[in-house]
């Protein structure tokens, strides 16, 4: 498992979280390339289903990232995420996903830096998990 590279499936929402990323990239700040993004309008857009199934087609890991709360552009997409999240880490326990394959943060659209820090910090948690074994949908 030393040479495992882990798939990450990143869920950020547009205004925050990508521009994050974005400003990351510009910076030219080192960060894992184990993630695939995929920009949603806001965190509180990305249901269960979403993260449920990036588990079963093959994703390690996943990270969803929204604006600070009190700073979303649809007032309380990121809150409604927050709850969501919580409920379903629960579920994904009792079902025997470990905790840390699903992370939720915060990102501004500062914060590149912060970026390149969560996905580093991520992969290396994953990593440490090993590959995805359970939810996998065979086609």
């Amino acid at each position: 498992m030393e040479n495992f590279e882990p798939k990450i499936i990143a869920f950020l929402c547009t205004w925050c979280s990508y521009a994050g990323a974005d400003l990351a990239g510009i910076s030219r700040f080192q960060y894992a390339p184990n993630i695939r993004i995929i920009k949603t309008p806001c965190s509180g857009r990305v249901s269960p289903q979403m993260i449920l199934a990036a588990l079963m087609q093959g994703a390690d890991g996943v990270l969803v990232s929204g604006c600070h709360p009190g700073d979303c552009h649809y007032m309380t997409g990121n809150l409604f995420a927050r709850r969501r999240f919580a409920l379903l880490k629960g579920l994904l326990e009792f079902i025997g996903i470990e905790k840390d394959r699903v992370n939720f943060t915060w990102v501004s659209a500062s914060e590149g830096e912060q970026f390149a820090k969560i996905v580093n910090e991520v992969t290396k948690k994953i990593k440490e998990l090993g590959p995805n074994k359970k939810l996998l949908y065979e086609l």
